[in-house]
């Protein structure tokens, strides 16, 4: 290991990674729900009121790659308690908000805060844990991101039902208990004590915000982020120290696992956007048992991320990436033939689909981190987390246009009725491409990767 930590605090830092994760993974989702209340009380339109969402998950998403880049220089304990502190004064700040403004400023802060979680807790089993160990802790933090996806809605419900909505701003708080643990367990190691191109990562953040702007309002800025890449890739390949070294980008084996996660996280992003509209458009139930519906799915995915990172460990990771697959392609299958049947089939189905999505990303996160040099391990992972919003964000786009045709012919010949046919098409389309993914994997990066050497054995 990297850290001199023994294993026993090892496995405790690990508990509290979970544990922020998981209030990271909530404070995405608590206002979602209620967007109407703020709506209603600050008198704002529907795109007005998106911000307190949109802005916090772009700002977020951005903010993983850059505190990636800050990782590889400066040490993760004092990274941390930037951020946390910043996530818990921002959150006081929303306590407070008596303006709509006051109440985005804080949802912003917010997301500068909490932006270093994802990215430091993908390094901690990385740098604190041997190869042989590192999916089990891997499938560990990712618990806390089922968890924080499960209780989100469960805890937003209970809250704005018992007092008002800014109160959400308090559960963000206990995130200050996990501070003097992280002061205690993570040691002092340091990267390199190179010059930081803010020119380079501004121009990655610019690029990836107008991307991201383009997908879910106009596509103008789509224009705007290919010209603002460009000069990202020209700058990076005339600085002295680039943001990001362009020899990453030559390492096969890291670009098609980033490449292969781009398309596996946008495809898994469907169960989170499609599953809420199928309840409620095809089997009409109500919205809070909708939430209820979802519970199963995310807490099944909860209790076995950790038994799919041992898989990983134990039989490797194109083992644990079959059986991934396998639940996928038989989710997305099931839910495309059986579109109609009874909710409680539909919430079961979605069971196989959520374990198979976590279990996957368990694998694209441990493998891109076997493909990592060491000095770029950082900005590397913090790629791999930005990219991941990105494909989100441009699947639910995908997702919402496709929905919007209404289209009433099924594609599934399995399919017997075409009430549904729309949600059924999707699934269909994605149950094929998962097909697809699985034997691209299997003939093409798995067998390169194989092949390759780590790069981590070259100095």
């Amino acid at each position: 290991m990297e850290s001199g930590v023994k294993n026993h605090a090892s496995e405790k830092l690990l508990f509290i990674v979970m544990f922020t994760v998981t209030l990271s993974s909530m404070s995405i989702l608590l206002f979602n729900f209620v967007l109407p209340l703020i709506s209603e009380e600050f008198q704002l339109t529907n795109s007005q009121v998106s911000w307190v969402t949109s802005g916090y998950t772009l700002i977020y998403g951005i903010g993983t790659a850059i505190y990636g880049k800050l990782a590889d220089r400066y040490k993760l304990k004092n990274l941390l308690l930037f951020g946390l502190s910043l996530f818990a004064l921002a959150s006081l700040l929303g306590f407070f908000s008596n303006s709509f403004w006051l109440l985005l400023l804080a949802r912003c802060l917010q997301a500068v805060g909490a932006a270093t979680i994802p990215a430091i807790a993908t390094l901690i089993p990385i740098r604190y844990f041997p190869v042989e160990k590192r999916g089990t802790a891997m499938g560990t933090v990712f618990v806390g991101t089922a968890l924080g996806g499960a209780l989100g809605p469960v805890v937003s419900s209970l809250v704005v039902s018992l007092v008002d909505w800014r109160w959400l701003f308090c559960i963000p708080l206990l995130i200050l208990f996990t501070l003097p643990f992280y002061l205690k367990y993570l040691g002092d190691e340091e990267g390199n004590k190179i010059s930081l191109d803010w020119l380079g990562g501004g121009l990655l953040g610019l690029t990836v915000a107008q991307i991201l702007l383009g997908v879910t309002n106009n596509t103008v800025w789509l224009l705007g982020g290919i010209v603002t890449f460009l000069l990202f890739i020209l700058r990076i390949r005339l600085a002295k120290h680039p943001f990001i070294k362009p020899e990453l980008f030559k390492n096969k084996q890291y670009t098609s696992h980033l490449a292969l996660a781009f398309f596996v996280t946008g495809i898994g992003y469907s169960f989170f956007f499609l599953s809420p509209l199928l309840f409620a458009s095809v089997h009409q139930l109500p919205v809070s048992i909708i939430g209820l519906a979802m519970v199963p799915a995310t807490a099944a995915a909860a209790i076995l991320n950790r038994k799919g990172g041992k898989i990983a460990d134990s039989k490797g990771t194109p083992y644990l990436f079959f059986i991934a697959s396998s639940l996928l392609i038989t989710s997305f299958f099931l839910l495309s033939t059986f579109i109609n049947v009874n909710a409680v089939y539909i919430a079961i189905f979605l069971i196989l689909g959520n374990v198979g999505q976590s279990f996957i990303m368990i694998v694209m996160s441990k493998t891109v981190s076997l493909t990592l040099p060491k000095e770029s391990s950082g900005v590397g992972m913090g790629l791999l987390m930005m990219q991941n919003f990105i494909a989100g964000s441009i699947g639910i786009g995908i997702y919402g246009r496709a929905i919007d045709t209404q289209m009433s012919q099924a594609w599934n010949p399995l399919l017997q009725s075409s009430n549904g046919a729309i949600f059924s098409n999707i699934f269909f389309v994605l149950f094929l491409l998962h097909i697809v993914i699985l034997f691209l994997y299997k003939f093409k990066i798995d067998g390169s990767a194989r092949t390759t050497i780590d790069p981590r054995t070259i100095k």
